[in-house]
């Protein structure tokens, strides 16, 4: 059965329009562009087109590749003083000459709609969740959705970025289930991926997941965006597995519409926590 994203964050943004429908002054959602990233210009087009479906202010800050490091800096501390601005987000990648780290600290623990400040993914991994990042969050209400049971499963994730694979092993035993976190230096991948009732891949790599990595009726979330030939493919190999399993995203349209929804929930939750 296709775990189907796009459906869940409509649901998901309907609820929010009904909601920002209802605030006399709009939440506001302020993303910081550094150069002229084709992919980054796609996505910050649809955060756009999401913001304005249902009725949050976006604002796009675009600054060219030359711009000063201290430029930028300004800018972050101009946003976080600005009390219209409900959330604050540093579309990456970053051009190399900029310190990645840093930047994305200066963002208010208050204002960081990714959840990628230390502070934030700190109070994750105490479990005293404050702003989350985005694609996992967006994974475990994918799955909480389709009443897919969490506790006590075992739950293989592959990849451990900072912005799927750590907070994602972090949500998942919030959930009670048990994680194993693969990654390029793992041995014996496929024997640790048989045994996984929940299995992510978040790597970035066309059909790295096949057939015999996957075991029968296991649920299996594919976070890859991979473009080959102009198309896009994730990182299973879909059409070899899906009759195996009991359910499983497709790439389009599985956990990518639900990580945008789940970042305008984030600005919508801190519209109202302070007001």
């Amino acid at each position: 059965m296709l775990l189907d994203g796009k459906a869940i964050s409509n649901k998901i943004k309907e609820d929010l329009t009904k909601r920002v429908k209802n605030y006399l002054v709009k939440p506001c959602l302020a993303v910081i562009q550094i150069g002229n990233n084709e992919v980054s210009n796609i996505y910050v087009k649809s955060k756009e087109k999401a913001c304005n479906q249902i009725g949050i202010y976006f604002i796009h800050v675009k600054f060219e590749e030359d711009v000063s490091e201290q430029e930028v800096i300004n800018k972050i501390i101009e946003l976080n003083n600005d009390s219209y601005v409900n959330g604050i987000l540093l579309q990456l990648p970053l051009p190399k000459k900029f310190n990645q780290y840093k930047l994305l600290n200066l963002i208010s623990k208050t204002k960081d709609v990714d959840g990628l400040t230390d502070i934030n993914m700190g109070l994750l991994f105490k479990n005293h969740n404050n702003l989350v990042p985005c694609t996992p969050l967006g994974i475990v209400n994918l799955l909480k959705e389709y009443n897919i049971d969490m506790v006590g499963k075992h739950a293989v994730i592959i990849g451990r970025s900072n912005l799927v694979g750590k907070p994602l092993a972090m949500l998942l035993l919030q959930e009670d289930a048990t994680v194993t976190v693969c990654h390029s230096k793992t041995n014996n991948l496929k024997e640790i991926t048989k045994q996984a009732d929940i299995l992510i891949s978040a790597v970035g790599q066309k059909n790295l997941v096949t057939k015999d990595m996957v075991k029968e009726n296991a649920v299996i979330i594919d976070v890859g965006m991979n473009r080959v030939d102009g198309k896009l493919y994730g990182d299973v190999d879909f059409e070899n597995v899906k009759d195996i399993v009991s359910y499983i995203t497709p790439v389009p349209g599985g956990v990518g519409p639900m990580t945008v929804a789940m970042l305008l929930s984030n600005v919508v939750k801190n519209y109202e926590k302070n007001q």
